[in-house]
């Protein structure tokens, strides 16, 4: 599983004094926005500060969109529905980054403490939403995008053309290799988003999407979808199963017969995507163990 989350050195509780308070007071705001009481052009500045220490609290990474359980990943439906609300309550902004304007709801987040806690965000296309979560000895490699609700986890590598999307959650010591992109999952609230646990190795050019897991300590080839419409093949349970990676597999894609195949517009046969997970090799483990040594240079 995961690493727990705690706050980052130096980050203190937001102006909510405990995560239950901001939580009774964001579900308490997601009411009477559901029933029209607060609009946007309707809202208090002690409702405004609300949605304030709600990003706050994202950023520090003392709530997440979704968080380990007994039974596996469960979505907090309230963080989501507090992103929710400052799309709502919010009016569009002209703003300013890297000399362009942009229009949106929210700023980027203040990246000036990223270099106290050991993370390092390269310019030209390092583009952080406010709300994201961004731990210790973290590299953000442009361009890449991390979207508000995201948890990136200490020690993890975002690569170049990598998406990281609205409350996916990244464990410590991951890898996203270049061009990757995990999806996000904000809607509908009770669903959980995608999940990469610790340790994870993903390929360049991989796709998650759609609340799937990656289980921990996995290696992933380049280029490999992985989201619960495709079967998994798990070579080591001997087993097919969707929406998840089981822990310390290597994964690439393979192809197999389709059911279609018999049709007469497909002349040899149609075959689809699958998934093979099988154990890890001493081989896979010592080259992201080089992986490893070439990236702390």
């Amino acid at each position: 599983m995961p690493t727990t989350n705690t706050p980052l050195d130096g980050n203190t509780q937001p102006p909510m004094t405990t995560t239950n308070t901001l939580e009774t007071a964001i579900i308490d705001l997601w009411n009477r926005y559901e029933a029209d009481d607060v609009t946007a052009e309707r809202i208090s500045e002690d409702e405004y500060e609300t949605l304030e220490a709600f990003l706050d609290a994202l950023e520090a990474g003392t709530i997440r969109a979704a968080e380990p359980s007994d039974d596996g990943w469960e979505a907090n439906a309230w963080v989501k529905q507090g992103i929710l609300l400052n799309f709502g309550l919010r009016d569009i902004h002209a703003r300013e980054y890297g000399g362009v304007t942009y229009n949106d709801v929210l700023p980027l987040a203040d990246a000036s403490a990223y270099r106290e806690r050991g993370s390092r965000n390269t310019p030209d296309g390092t583009v952080v939403r406010r709300g994201a979560h961004i731990g210790s000895n973290c590299i953000l490699m442009s361009p890449a995008f991390v979207n508000i609700g995201a948890y990136v986890g200490d020690g993890a590598l975002v690569d170049s053309c990598d998406t990281v999307g609205s409350c996916a959650q990244i464990g410590a010591n991951v890898k996203l290799g270049a061009n990757t992109l995990i999806g996000g999952v904000l809607e509908p609230v009770e669903s959980t988003p995608v999940i990469v646990e610790d340790d994870v190795s993903l390929g360049a050019g991989c796709r998650v999407t759609s609340g799937f897991v990656v289980g921990e300590g996995s290696v992933v080839g380049e280029n490999t979808l992985l989201t619960p419409r495709i079967p998994v093949y798990d070579l080591v349970e001997e087993e097919i199963i969707y929406g998840e990676l089981p822990p310390e597999r290597r994964a690439f894609t393979r192809f197999v017969d389709s059911s279609i195949g018999n049709h007469d517009l497909f002349d040899g046969g149609a075959y689809k995507p699958a998934v093979v997970a099988t154990a890890l090799e001493d081989r896979t483990l010592e080259q992201t163990e080089r992986e490893d040594a070439l990236r702390d240079q």
